[in-house]
């Protein structure tokens, strides 16, 4: 096939896949935990429990314009259930829920659990005037006492974990010191539990900005404030400072590397040619993952300056370099395959944001290296032999034996980094994605500081049972019970009784005989707070759900707490899951610090192997993959040395060892070095560093650091190349003139 009609089917690909995007907009891009990492056990809670149980639960807090008690005057009390009817029903449009694309489709709030606990005693809180309606005769044991009904132990729940800690608890417990059955709970603050859904039952993206709107309007509208809070909306505001950074470095990026690349090149033309290819590469590659029905997270934004960082190397080495058109096209291509090589590990990493990423630059590498070999080149050499006229530079560097000594130098500097560096990897939490002076991180903290709930995390254990067999049943309740023993679990002590904030199978059997998980579930009100336990597929129960509360500030508990309920439940040989935020969270960190050096070694082989399949030389593929190697341990280091190293570091280490194996690619050749390609070498650095410069100016912590430690490995990676290269040229020299 002619180069012309490869060259207009590439175009046509490319174009087309391009305007796909108009067919299949890409979403704005998701941050949750579910974009970070894959949880099978809250997958599992999602797709398979009876109610609308998630891990996605939105917190209200609700406070009044006075600072009165919501609790203490009856009124107040009164006009918030009326609120939280209308938010349900639309009957006032002050209160009411205003989106058409998004639904509440649970809502839990003190007062409803309440109500349910006071007409299980037969009073209703909603028909009361006063709270002596309710709260007389005197309930002595309350609702935490040894006889309560299920709503009651429910309403003790909402009361520990909805309303702030060291409140007079009232009639929820009496047996605190201070409470009496015969007061309410007294608090001049409380939260609300929220979940939304798309109205059209789509499983995707829920907008949970509607919540603010909703938030921010009955404020107005009322003598309560009421604020979206908690872990999840922050991830909504660092989802929009990724957004704010998307557009402050995407576009100015263009402009950077036109005005780095027309300065260093002296040619406008290759600059604007090679910058309108990159952005039909990646309009092309966004419209070709979306139509395969890829959904971007807004992590995956980062991979876009970077695919243009890295497209900029073929207009370098086919305009500036000495090399001839077929060495410039074997270079490039092993370095295309060396640089995915390094890479492509992230492609079956357990932390599916890597994952993710590296797809997206996997797939830009690939599409800018058939551009640049089968539609620019031409035109690239065609520039290079007018710029060849214009300047007529000496091609061979004039020999230096000393140099021979700057590679294994430049290796061990790079290994000392790697030993000085700190040790440990920091787990994952939203912390991560805001930055530190973040005034919503103090709120955070406050609402953690004074809530049960803000201050928990919820740890899924899901079992594999049989709906109808008394045996799984026994087995369930034994299970829940060793868990509520664990030291991790959170517990409350009132002096009578010891509650562990164990939320699953209810352990009364209702005085069914032979009782099911099924039949008792018929009979039980389960928790306010994960509803009915069990898990369903077409209608028949295939497991449970247990909710267990853990300390949401230690991750070493959580991950002791994953590490131990797996132990049991091997050891039982009960089949099943654990899942949770924090309990993944920590468990995938720890994993990361175990296997982060294997990792680059890994990387390092895979390199090596690719390298030597190309060359067919040894000591060229060893050469290649020492270096790659070095560089990503350091990278590593500096990632714990400039900031904190993480899972989300990880994936700028493997880019690092992906430049290196580019450019170490570049200098390993058998080719004596000349001015010209140090030339190419480093301009394409400066113009890749200069976008990664503006990268490090980003808000978004993830952003900012992949900026930081993509400089350093470009640095890193042209210096050492360079030293790679003298040495060659040192050996190649001699050997002429022998």
């Amino acid at each position: 096939m002619s180069p012309e009609r490869i060259r207009l089917i590439i175009m046509a690909g490319l174009v087309i896949c391009s305007g796909l995007i108009v067919v299949n907009p890409v979403e704005s891009g998701v941050l949750n935990v579910e974009a970070i990492f894959d949880d099978p056990a809250d997958q599992r809670v999602e797709e398979e429990s009876i109610d609308d149980t998630s891990h996605s639960q939105l917190i209200l807090r609700i406070t009044h314009d006075d600072g009165a008690s919501l609790t203490g005057d009856f009124d107040l009390v009164q006009k918030l259930m009326q609120i939280e009817r209308e938010l349900l029903d639309g009957t006032n449009p002050d209160t009411s829920w205003d989106s058409s694309d998004v639904v509440i489709s649970r809502l839990i709030t003190p007062y409803g659990i309440w109500n349910d606990a006071f007409e299980s005693r037969n009073r209703s809180l909603e028909n009361a005037t006063k709270w002596s309606d309710v709260l007389l005769p005197s309930l002595d044991e309350g609702w935490c006492g040894n006889g309560i009904t299920d709503e009651e132990k429910n309403a003790f729940q909402s009361t520990l974990l909805m309303l702030p800690k060291d409140i007079n608890y009232g009639v929820a417990c009496p047996s605190f010191s201070g409470a009496s059955a015969t007061q309410a709970p007294d608090t001049d603050e409380l939260l609300w539990l929220v979940w939304l859904k798309n109205s059209d039952g789509n499983e995707g993206i829920v907008d949970w900005t509607n919540l603010v709107d909703w938030a921010e309007k009955v404020s107005e509208n009322s003598e309560f404030e009421f604020s979206a809070a908690g872990v999840n909306m922050l991830f909504a505001k660092a989802k929009g400072i990724a957004e704010d950074d998307l557009k402050f470095v995407l576009l100015p990026s263009f402009f950077i590397l036109a005005a780095v690349m027309a300065f260093i090149l002296r040619d406008i033309q290759v600059a604007a040619v090679t910058l309108g290819g990159i952005g039909l590469i990646v309009c092309a590659e966004a419209g070709l993952l979306s139509t395969f029905g890829f959904s971007f997270s807004i992590i995956d934004g980062i991979a876009m300056p970077i695919i243009l960082a890295v497209a900029v190397d073929g207009s370098f080495w086919y305009c500036k370099s000495s090399r001839s058109r077929d060495e410039v096209r074997h270079m490039l291509l092993m370095a295309m395959l060396t640089t995915l090589a390094a890479i492509s590990l992230a492609l079956f990493s357990p932390i599916k944001a890597q994952r993710s990423l590296a797809l997206v630059m996997a797939v830009g590498i690939i599409l800018n290296w058939m551009f640049t070999r089968f539609v620019l080149e031409d035109f690239f050499l065609k520039r290079r032999l007018v710029m060849e006229k214009e300047s007529n530079s000496s091609q061979l560097l004039s020999p230096n034996p000393n140099f021979s000594w700057s590679w294994p130098i430049a290796l061990l500097v790079l290994a000392s980094i790697t030993l000085v560096s700190p040790s440990g990897v920091e787990v994952f939490d939203v912390q991560q994605f805001l930055p530190e002076d973040d005034p919503s991180l103090d709120e955070l903290n406050d609402l953690q500081s004074q809530y049960v709930l803000a201050a928990s995390t919820v740890a899924w254990v899901v079992i594999d049972v049989d709906g109808d067999s008394v045996e799984d049943r026994d087995l369930v309740l034994e299970i829940q019970e060793q868990l509520g023993n664990h030291p991790g679990v959170i517990s409350f002590e009132t002096g009578i009784i010891s509650t562990p904030l164990v939320l699953g199978l209810a352990v009364d059997d209702f005085g069914l005989e032979n009782a099911t998980i099924d039949s008792v579930s018929e009979f039980d009100s389960a928790s306010s707070f994960v509803g009915d336990v069990r898990l369903q597929r077409d209608g028949v129960t295939t497991g449970v759900a247990i909710a267990v509360m853990i300390d949401g500030q230690n991750a070493d508990a959580a991950l002791g707490f994953y590490e131990d309920v797996e132990q049991l439940l091997q050891s039982e040989e009960i089949p099943g899951q654990i899942g949770g935020d924090l309990v993944i969270g920590a468990s995938l960190a720890k994993s990361f610090e175990d296997t982060r050096i294997t990792q680059i070694l890994a990387a390092g082989l895979a390199v090596f192997l690719v390298s030597f399949l190309v060359t067919n030389s040894t000591k060229r593929a060893l050469r290649i993959a020492i270096g790659t190697i070095a560089i990503g341990a350091s990278v590593d280091g500096m990632a714990s040395i400039v900031g904190d190293r993480g899972v989300n570091t990880a994936p700028a280490v493997l880019l690092g060892m992906g430049f290196a194996a580019d450019y170490l690619s570049h200098a390993s050749a058998e080719h004596p070095p000349t001015r010209k390609d140090t030339f190419a070498r480093w301009g394409a650095a400066i113009t890749s560093v200069s976008v990664f410069i503006l990268l490090s100016f980003a808000v978004f912590p993830p952003a900012k650091s992949t900026g930081q430690l993509l400089s350093l490995s470009i640095l890193f990676s042209v210096i050492l190349a360079t030293c790679l290269a003298t040495t060659n040229r040192h050996k190649s020299t001699v050997d002429g003139e022998e």
